[in-house]
């Protein structure tokens, strides 16, 4: 098994397959840690991150589930943490992070917190919309994982309300929508600043995903570098070739390193752990920032 300080001072990173976005039931996942663990060997991933919303808890159990069964796989220890801008909600992704580190375990009881208040309202606008309940079902379906929307499209969907997860957010609890709540997460800088506390570096997850125009991405991504934040995830499964070199334009113009990941929640013929997950020629992978890291 490779562990995480031969992956930081292993040189050649082009022979391994990295996926450094990924989900469990720990947030919004449908896999358990040790089912995406096992799920990320079967398909000979080398290096995983997973980043759950708000959420380190699933870290321990993966770690545990790869040194007891001596797998080959390394695995990152990362977050995703919510934070909004301009009125968007945008996905910050700490990877090389210390799970247990008070300033980021600060943020996360922050953050749950207002996962908590917003969905208590969502369920109480939902209820208005006639549909009773639906806050105690998505809180049994997310367990003790940090609580999402997605949960509540579940909901809806195994009520028959919908007839597919998306149309509960075009139809109910997307931006706009009536049973839409308006988040209350915190700002870019103070993920940015949490995530750096605990020794991780900071990618801004799927930008091509907040529905800005070029100019609007440019001020994000402006923003973000005044941040500190150190990197742009440049690969998506979903992504086309020239999404991959807009972002890859960007991450050379204000000095961002690259980062990859399925973003992977559930098996689907539309995600996979890993699938068309490839580095672009002439990008800082986000890897290099862990090896100059590890030798200062």
């Amino acid at each position: 098994m490779m562990s995480t300080t031969d992956l930081t001072n292993k040189q050649d990173f082009s022979t391994l397959r990295v996926d450094l976005h990924s989900h469990t039931r720990c947030s919004d996942g449908a896999l358990t840690p040790p089912e995406l663990i096992a799920r990320a060997v079967n398909l000979q991933i080398d290096v995983l991150a997973i980043t759950d919303h708000d959420s380190v808890d699933a870290l321990v159990s993966a770690q545990q589930t790869i040194v007891e069964n001596q797998l080959p796989i390394t695995l990152i220890n990362g977050i995703e943490i919510s934070s909004q801008w301009q009125g968007f909600e945008i996905h910050i992704v700490g990877l090389n992070i210390i799970p247990t580190h008070n300033a980021l375990q600060t943020l996360i009881t922050q953050q749950q917190q207002h996962r908590e208040n917003r969905a208590i309202a969502m369920g109480e606008k939902l209820a208005k919309c006639g549909f009773d309940n639906v806050y105690a079902d998505a809180k049994t379906l997310a367990g003790a994982g940090s609580i999402t929307r997605a949960h509540f499209a579940k909901v809806l969907l195994q009520r028959g309300v919908v007839s597919k997860m998306q149309a509960a957010f075009d139809k109910y609890i997307g931006k706009g929508k009536r049973a839409y709540v308006k988040p209350q997460w915190c700002s870019i800088a103070d993920a940015v600043a949490a995530i750096h506390a605990a020794g991780g570096v900071a990618v801004m997850a799927h930008p091509i995903r907040y529905d800005l125009t070029s100019k609007w991405l440019r001020r994000l991504i402006v923003d973000f570098k005044a941040a500190a934040g150190d990197g742009l995830e440049v690969v998506l499964p979903q992504m086309n070739n020239e999404q991959r070199k807009l972002m890859l334009s960007f991450c050379q113009e204000y000095d961002l390193h690259a980062s990859m990941g399925s973003d992977f929640h559930q098996p689907s013929r539309w995600s996979e752990l890993g699938r068309n997950l490839t580095m672009p020629e002439h990008a800082k992978p986000i890897w290099q920032l862990w090896q100059s890291k590890a030798l200062n």
